[in-house]
C-alpha cells in the first residue's frame, strides 16, 4: 500500500472514466494507489475499469450512497495516510500529485488543492475552487482566481504555495486521521459545500488548510449537476447557512443570522429585476429549508463548539464580498483589501 491513494467516487460516469482515468493512472500511479468507488452504478463503468485498466482498484457499494456519505464509507474502507478526493470529471496533468504533497510538509497542511482551471477554457480558473477558497465576515465564500461569476486568467499571481481557509472537494488532498477526527464529510449537506464545512471543521481543531499554485488539474464542472440551476442555487444557499450555523463563532449568532436573511433577500430580489424568478425562489426554498432543520444544526453547533481547540482563522476576510464586488466592483482578487484578511 503507498502514502498516497487517488478516491474517485463513481456513479454512471463511464463516460467521464473513459475520457480521464486514463490520465490518472498514467500521472498517478508511481505515487498513489487508485481506487474507483461505485455507488452502484447501472451503466458500463466496472466493466470498462475491468477490461481496461485492471491495475485500479474497486469498491462497490450495493445502493447509491451520494455524495458524502459515499465517500465516508470509502474512507473507512481505505487506509492510506493521505487520500486524494478526485472528482469524475477531473483531467490530472504530469507531476499533479508531488508538489502538493510537498507543500502539505512544508507547510503543516492537513488539507490542501492544487490550481483548479477550467477545461474548455485552459488558461482560466474554475468555479469550484480555483487558487484557494475563502470567506468573508458573512459567510459567503470565493476564491483567489474566482468571485462569484467572475474568473481570471491564471498568470501566475498567486504564491506557491498558501494557507487558504477552504479548499475544493474537486481535488481534495486530506490527512485520513484528519478527515476521521472531525467526522468526514456532513451527509446532511446532499451535495456542494460539504468540503468547505470539513474545512471549517478543521480548522476549528487547529489543523490548517492550504493551495499550492504549482499544480494544476482541469475541472469539467456540471458534470452532474449546472454550477447555475435553480437547484445548485437552492442548495448553495441552504448549505451556506448550515455552514455559519456549525461553525461560526466570531460572535452573536443570531445577529450574524439576522444579517444574511437581509442579504439573502436582496439577492432573491436582485434575481427578480433580471427575470429569474425560479431562482429568486431557490433562495426562498433554502431558507424554508435552514428553518425545517433549524434545530438539527443547532444540536451540531453545540458539539463542534466543545470540540473547538487551538482555532485557526486564517484566509477569514474581515470584508463583505458581496459589497467589495457589487457595489466597488471588485471583481479580481488583487483589488481586495489584504489587511482585511487573517493572515
Amino acid at each position: 500500500m503507498k502514502k498516497v491513494a487517488v478516491v474517485i467516487l463513481n456513479w454512471n460516469g463511464e463516460k467521464f472514466l473513459r475520457q480521464f482515468l486514463p490520465g490518472v493512472v498514467q500521472h498517478s500511479k508511481e505515487l498513489a494507489d487508485i481506487w474507483v468507488v461505485d455507488n452502484a452504478s447501472t451503466d458500463g463503468s466496472l466493466a470498462y475499469i475491468g477490461a481496461e485498466h485492471p491495475e485500479v482498484l474497486c469498491h462497490r457499494f450495493d445502493v447509491n450512497h451520494g455524495f458524502a456519505r459515499g465517500y465516508n464509507l470509502s474512507v473507512e474502507h481505505i487506509r492510506n495516510e493521505v487520500l486524494i478526493l478526485l472528482n469524475s470529471d477531473v483531467e490530472v496533468t504530469e507531476n499533479w500529485i508531488a508538489p502538493v504533497l510537498a507543500c502539505m510538509e512544508a507547510s503543516g497542511f492537513s488539507a490542501c488543492q492544487p490550481c483548479i482551471r477550467d477545461f474548455r477554457q485552459r488558461d482560466t480558473f474554475e468555479y469550484a475552487g480555483a487558487a484557494g477558497g475563502y470567506i468573508d465576515k458573512d459567510g459567503y465564500v470565493f476564491c483567489a482566481g474566482r468571485i462569484f461569476n467572475a474568473f481570471e486568467k491564471e498568470e501566475g499571481q498567486f504564491s506557491p504555495c498558501e494557507e487558504v481557509f477552504w479548499a475544493s472537494g474537486a481535488a481534495l488532498f486530506v490527512r485520513r486521521s484528519a478527515y476521521l477526527e472531525v467526522g468526514g464529510f456532513d451527509e446532511d449537506f446532499y451535495a456542494h459545500m460539504e468540503e468547505i464545512d470539513l474545512c471549517w471543521r478543521l480548522k476549528n481543531r487547529g489543523y490548517r488548510v492550504g493551495a499550492c499554485r504549482t499544480a494544476h488539474v482541469f475541472h469539467v464542472g456540471g458534470g452532474t449537476l449546472d454550477r447555475l440551476s435553480p437547484f445548485k442555487t437552492f442548495l448553495n444557499f441552504r448549505n451556506n447557512l448550515y455552514l455559519l450555523v456549525k461553525n461560526y463563532q466570531e460572535g452573536p449568532l443570531l445577529g450574524k443570522m439576522l444579517r444574511r436573511q437581509v442579504l439573502d433577500g436582496v439577492a432573491a430580489l436582485h434575481f427578480c429585476t433580471e427575470g429569474k424568478f425560479n431562482y429568486a425562489w431557490s433562495v426562498l426554498k433554502a431558507h424554508f429549508s435552514y428553518y425545517r432543520h433549524l434545530g438539527r444544526c443547532l444540536k451540531k453547533r453545540r458539539a463542534e463548539q466543545e470540540a473547538t481547540h487551538d482555532r485557526n482563522i486564517t484566509g477569514l476576510y474581515r470584508g463583505s464580498i458581496v459589497r467589495d464586488f457589487f457595489l466597488r466592483k471588485k471583481v479580481r482578487f488583487s483589488l481586495l483589501d489584504p489587511s482585511k484578511f487573517i493572515r
